[in-house]
């Protein structure tokens, strides 16, 4: 006999809505195939100010860090940069991170299928690990002569794009497969969906569909919806997903102490302790997936107001 899903009662988010928390924007029209999302934060710090965080992605991620210092524990072991062109896979779990004074970032999110596409490195041998621009085959140096530190996030963001742009035109590219964005889309949908459902649906063998994801997402199908799962019930946490969702979002759990087993285990905290816990650096990188994910499922135009930052006397019935 089945047991009915019980009741989830996340703890309520302190994020403050309607807060705008960093400049991010979809990708041109030619660089959609390629990227997922283009993202800039200008982070403005004491010298010696210290600031722990962590980060948790579901795609590869080139960044360039123009100004800061920048520390993460990585599966290789501890890393630090300051001015960097760097490659960070996937993550499995949570990253820790830390920075230190100000930090001028600009990133692109690639899509799921591009780093193997592109000729990258092997996804799943970079999951939670994080790559200099030598050991990706890019001129870092160069990238850096590109940007102007004081010309602003929008427009690093455009450079950012242009540069992907050139290194696209400039290699001999595979297609991503159709069915990666399929099980993409998929997890943007609905995280709970039956592995062997979506295989059936699309006419796939399950064994070449875990082959296929396993190349271009790092892991296995049912780990990157288990994974998908808690990235929207975490940004629903931090403030920064669609309010409306919230009660579809809690019901993607059985129970209570399913809730807090895949938090512990993919955030390394339970959902009390990570609503409590300050991540401004997460709590960017999922507004730019949430983002993302409404586009996607056709949920939200670009560039339209986002669902977290709706008039307050709609934030206020959420809330009540």
């Amino acid at each position: 006999m089945s047991i009915p899903p019980q009741k989830v009662t996340p703890p309520v988010s302190t994020a403050v809505f309607g807060q705008a928390v960093s400049a991010h924007r979809a990708p041109m029209a030619d660089m959609a195939p390629w990227i997922a999302r283009i993202h800039a934060a200008q982070i403005n710090g004491e010298p010696n100010q210290l600031v722990s965080c962590g980060l948790f992605s579901d795609t590869t991620v080139l960044r360039v860090i123009l100004k800061g210092n920048w520390h993460a524990e990585t599966r290789a072991g501890p890393c630090f940069f300051k001015q960097a062109a760097l490659l960070f896979g996937p993550h499995a779990e949570r990253m820790p991170v830390s920075y230190k004074g100000p930090l001028h970032t600009v990133a692109v999110s690639l899509v799921p299928g591009a780093c193997a596409a592109l000729g990258g490195p092997k996804v799943s041998d970079i999951l939670n690990r994080v790559l200099i621009d030598g050991e990706f085959g890019l001129d870092g140096p160069a990238m850096f002569k590109q940007f102007d530190p004081e010309s602003g996030p929008e427009v690093w963001m455009d450079v950012l794009e242009d540069f992907v742009r050139q290194l696209v035109s400039g290699r001999v590219c595979a297609e991503i497969e159709q069915v990666t964005r399929q099980f993409d889309e998929a997890a943007f949908a609905n995280p709970n969906i039956k592995v062997k459902h979506f295989a059936s649906r699309h006419d796939i063998e399950a064994k070449r569909l875990e082959r296929v994801i396993k190349r271009d997402f790092g892991l296995t199908p049912k780990q990157v919806l288990r994974r998908a799962r808690a990235l929207d019930m975490a940004a629903h946490l931090r403030g920064v997903a669609n309010p409306d969702e919230a009660e579809d979002l809690a019901l993607r759990y059985f129970d209570q102490s399913h809730l807090n087993r895949d938090f512990v285990a993919l955030l390394g905290m339970t959902p009390t302790q990570f609503v409590r816990t300050p991540q401004p650096l997460l709590t960017l990188s999922l507004e730019h997936r949430q983002q993302r994910r409404l586009e996607a499922l056709g949920r939200a135009a670009p560039d339209s107001i986002k669902p977290w930052q709706d008039p307050p006397q709609r934030i206020n019935q959420t809330a009540s």
